[in-house]
């Protein structure tokens, strides 16, 4: 089965890196509609399931270079924060949040917590 996936993915996994990062951009400075019924912090889970997603596909498409993982880390967080800024800056919509930095960052480092079991499972098989 991991095999098949891993198949399946070769090649394609940088191109799925590139349009997750470009929909969060765009999800993060489009002009969200109003929902009736809120929930409290939802978005703080959307935000950390968002950047585990972008960090898994870019952690995934420099599996064979694990030594750049750090740097890809670094990049996931740095994108969150430009995003923020950005949503402050560009946007009237929109506004930045420390405590969206703070849900992206998480995502980013569990998404590196779930990276290093795969790619030590995969090194010893």
């Amino acid at each position: 089965m991991l095999q098949r996936i891993k198949a399946l993915l070769k090649g394609k996994i940088v191109i799925i890196a590139v349009v997750v990062t470009l929909s969060i951009l765009y999800l993060s400075l489009m002009k969200m509609p109003k929902y009736e019924v809120q929930v409290s912090h939802l978005d703080k889970l959307q935000h950390g399931f968002a950047y585990f997603t972008l960090s898994i596909c870019w952690l995934l498409s420099f599996f064979d270079k694990p030594s750049k993982k750090y740097l890809i880390v670094f990049l996931c967080i740095l994108f969150g924060i430009i995003i923020e800024v950005l949503q402050s800056e560009l946007t009237s919509y929109r506004t930045g949040d420390y405590l969206d930095v703070l849900a992206n960052t998480t995502g980013v480092l569990i998404g590196l917590v779930v990276f290093n079991q795969i790619y030590k499972k995969n090194r010893y098989n």
